[in-house]
């Protein structure tokens, strides 16, 4: 059995936010659909490292940006149509996609979907 105290334990300052941490979570839950509307939950912001939750309900999108790391996106709920220059891929819950730095990339729901956005940024030296 798990030491109930191991979390005093941890350092500060808190990496990953907007989580419990020490507990079995589903991500999926994490976001809510709300009609017309993106939803986010950001659960990391550094120099280096952005991870984001999503919740797309039909007809919404990101629209066409770069970025200056590669962006891995993981459908956790739904459909996603994910364009990386002139490409347009399907992504289905459970698949994942990772857009490179610097290339034109958007996405778009034809259906509610969840994804996790892990972007990674190289450090500047």
């Amino acid at each position: 059995m798990a030491d109930p105290n191991f979390l005093k334990k941890v350092p500060n300052p808190v990496i990953i936010k907007n989580i419990d941490h020490g507990k079995v979570v589903s991500l999926v839950d994490l976001v809510t659909y709300q009609e017309g509307q993106v939803v986010s939950r950001t659960l990391s912001q550094h120099k280096t490292v952005t991870l984001t939750l999503f919740a797309f309900d039909v007809g919404e999108g990101i629209s066409t940006h770069t970025t200056p790391g590669d962006a891995m996106v993981q459908v956790l709920d739904g459909t996603a149509e994910v364009t990386i220059g002139d490409e347009v891929f399907t992504v289905k819950a459970g698949e994942s996609i990772v857009m490179p730095a610097n290339v034109a990339h958007g996405l778009k729901s034809k259906e509610r979907f969840k994804m996790l956005l892990t972007l990674i940024k190289e450090k500047k030296v």
